[in-house]
């Protein structure tokens, strides 16, 4: 299921946050809360992973995040993505925290 910006901002409390991007990307800003889990790692990271509360699985655009979201559907997982990624979440001016280890 594709979830926008405005959406995803509005179940934060609730949901899981994932950032699939690699390290170096995070310098343009991550979503408070969000965890850093970069794409290619995910197939062993589903254990850090609750699956009794939605997973939004974040990436620049929206492709890579896409991926993963169909992994973890696939994997069990209630799983999003956010459509246009970071770029709609920042055209949007959501808010954005800078990475304490990028």
């Amino acid at each position: 299921m594709e979830l926008t910006p405005q959406q995803v901002f509005g179940r934060l409390a609730e949901a899981q946050i994932v950032d699939v991007r690699e390290t170096p990307e995070l310098r343009e800003g991550m979503i408070a809360g969000a965890r850093h889990i970069p794409l290619s790692t995910i197939p062993d990271n589903t254990a850090a992973l609750d699956r009794n509360r939605p997973v939004i699985l974040v990436c620049h655009s929206g492709r890579r995040s896409a991926s993963a979201a169909d992994y973890l559907a696939a994997a069990g997982f209630d799983a999003h993505t956010m459509t246009g990624g970071m770029l709609e979440w920042t055209a949007d001016r959501l808010p954005t925290v800078l990475p304490q280890h990028p």
